[in-house]
């Protein structure tokens, strides 16, 4: 495991993936606002929309790990994570939640607000 600030110099990270790391680092500690040669140089990587989403992303799991924190949830044991990806997938146990899914559907979805 790498330790904050060692990505900057390992020779397993492109160019690219520096530049992502770092504009997460920043969006997480909330400076990012306040260096526009780190937004420039993430820029310089990524689309105007890959930009937004990878934001998104990170805003997201930044307020998840904080309402996670706050409210105490216990982490997952990596055992339990294991056994759920290796449970053998039962065919009609997903069938039913898709079915329900599909009854659950909108027959129409709310325009967009303008």
């Amino acid at each position: 495991m790498m330790r904050s600030g060692e990505y900057k110099n390992s020779p397993e990270f492109s160019e690219k993936d520096r530049a992502i790391i770092e504009w997460s680092e920043h969006v997480t500690m909330g400076t990012a606002s306040e260096r526009d040669d780190i937004y420039e140089n993430v820029s310089n990587h990524l689309s105007d929309v890959a930009l937004v989403e990878l934001t998104m992303t990170i805003c997201y799991l930044d307020m998840r790990n904080k309402f996670n924190d706050a409210m105490k949830v216990p982490i997952e044991e990596k055992n339990y994570i294991e056994r759920s990806l290796n449970r053998k997938k039962d065919p009609a146990e997903l069938k039913a939640y898709l079915q329900a899914v599909i009854d659950e559907w909108p027959e129409e979805f709310p325009e967009e607000i303008a």
